[in-house]
């Protein structure tokens, strides 16, 4: 059996830098302040549970939850407000959102003082995009089908931004049917580089793979875009995991050539752990 790792997989940048803040944040701490995640850090429960094991307490609701301490922003980014409502409480905030996503904070909130409607083209309850939604006070429209914009204004100016993780041929395809629905319009593709290769070699890949194996958070959205990819090329031949002990030896043994790429927020080890246990395939 042959194993080939996807040219692309495994920590973007704006995983890798939220990770490395959390652990050095934990280093220099020394257990002497309290240390929360204002949500999970990134979407892969291996690594947040070993932040959990160093004393990184994850808190979902701030308003039940607050207490004070140091408090990492997560990669996903928060909305304006809770991020006020931190500073207003006293909290030592120490920001691991990913520089991608802080630079379509920056652009909703700059075209919406500039009076223009706002969408998002994205999953509605990814936390990534209800944070950005939180920089142009919750006034996005988020575009998720084109049966969503129907709720957009046409008569009216429209800046569209598209969560980092989203598919290219999704958002292409609903570019094309908002150009024809509005006029005056302000396009910003930011979708991620890291995102555009991964998905690419993922999909090269499964083209010449018997099978894939996608690795990563299932809770995590740009590896379950590569589910999609790979069950595209081969709808029967893709396995979605998140540890090796999850692998279907049986069903992967039938495979000569076997593909593996991971999410965004899927660590180094894991992968190898994979991919190992993959060639000892007999």
């Amino acid at each position: 059996m042959k194993v080939i790792l996807a040219e692309h997989s495994g920590f973007c940048f704006g995983v890798k830098k939220a990770i490395d803040t959390a652990f050095d944040e934990v280093s220099f701490n020394e257990g002497k302040t309290p240390i929360y995640s204002y949500g999970p850090l990134i979407h892969n429960p291996q690594v947040v549970a070993q932040l959990q094991s160093k004393g990184v307490t994850v808190v979902e609701d701030l308003e039940v939850s607050y207490a004070p301490g140091n408090w990492i922003i997560r990669s996903h980014g928060i909305s304006e407000e809770v991020y006020g409502l931190l500073e207003e409480k006293g909290a030592k905030i120490i920001d691991a959102t990913c520089p991608f996503v802080r630079r379509i904070q920056k652009l909703v909130k700059e075209y919406d003082q500039r009076g223009y409607q706002i969408a998002i083209i994205g999953d509605p309850s990814h936390p990534e995009v209800i944070g950005i939604n939180g920089w142009c006070s919750n006034k996005g429209v988020i575009v998720q089908s084109k049966e969503d914009l129907e709720k957009i204004d046409s008569q009216q100016p429209l800046c569209v931004v598209v969560q980092t993780t989203m598919s290219l041929v999704h958002y292409e395809e609903l570019v094309v049917a908002i150009k024809s629905q509005v006029q005056d319009l302000v396009l910003f593709n930011t979708i991620c580089n890291a995102t555009k290769e991964r998905q690419e070699a993922a999909r090269q890949l499964a083209q010449n793979a018997d099978a894939m194996v996608v690795v990563g958070g299932y809770a995590s959205s740009n590896t379950q875009k590569l589910v999609t990819i790979c069950r595209g090329e081969n709808p029967t031949g893709t396995f979605h995991v998140e540890t090796a002990e999850e692998l279907d030896i049986k069903k992967l043994r039938q495979y000569k050539v076997l593909g593996v790429t991971a999410g965004a927020s899927t660590p180094h080890w894991i992968i190898k752990e994979v991919v190992a246990r993959l060639e000892a395939i007999e």
